[in-house]
């Protein structure tokens, strides 16, 4: 059996801080979690039925309870033994009550209702304290945990915001570029035309000149 004083963080956390003294009391205790094993759940209730089917967790917290509960248990036939006894013949038989404490009187002679509630009491407040510790680390870790989700999806949703507006812009330089394409033909329809009669004017000119040149040069060598 373990003094009242026991130290819970070691039940529920792989503490390597913890000074020599602090284990081997740990060790004088009654057996405890592997630091594999001892995990705390974010928030601890009364267990029901379908909690039990659908929490993975639920037993292995209940054992860590029992076990940091029968840690606790000082020297001695205190509440702790009688609660034991008293479960296994059964609470709701007032028969377990009545043996469970004519055993204690047995083994603590001075053994007294109000000593039992007393330790009672105290069982419940250590198990409070620890219930309170670890549903606060509980909620700082979904905190921590919200807070990081949701700067996240911020930070995607920026992100997406800033691509959608990116494609928004890419789109319309997309349409005025289509548009510039179509009205290519349409603005050097004229001054192609223009060209292309020049170039014929000039095919002609050329041809002109030289056909009258030609005729004369003929001339020329018949006539003279």
């Amino acid at each position: 059996m373990a003094k009242e004083s026991f130290n819970w963080k070691s039940l529920f956390i792989n503490d390597e801080a913890n000074n020599s003294e602090d284990k081997a009391e740990i060790k004088q205790s009654a057996p405890i979690l592997s630091p594999t094993n001892s995990k705390f759940p974010d928030h601890a209730g009364e267990p029901s039925a379908t909690n039990s089917l659908t929490n993975p967790f639920l037993n292995e917290i209940f054992e860590v309870y029992d076990k940091g509960f029968e840690s606790l248990n000082a020297e001695g036939f205190d509440f702790f033994e009688l609660y034991k006894s008293v479960l296994a013949v059964g609470v709701t038989n007032p028969q377990s009550y009545q043996m469970a404490f004519t055993m204690g009187k047995s083994l603590k002679s001075d053994l007294n209702k109000e000593f039992l509630l007393q330790k009672g009491s105290f069982y419940i407040t250590e198990i409070e304290k620890v219930y309170a510790k670890y549903d606060a680390i509980g909620k700082t870790k979904k905190a921590e945990l919200d807070n990081s989700i949701t700067k996240e999806k911020y930070n995607l949703s920026k992100n997406i915001s800033d691509l959608e507006a990116k494609i928004i812009e890419l789109q319309k330089d997309l349409e005025a570029k289509k548009l510039e394409l179509q009205k290519i033909d349409p603005v050097n329809r004229e001054q192609l035309s223009e060209i292309q009669l020049k170039m014929e004017a000039n095919d002609l000119a050329k041809q002109k000149i030289l056909n009258s040149i030609n005729t004369v040069i003929t001339g020329i060598n018949q006539y003279l």
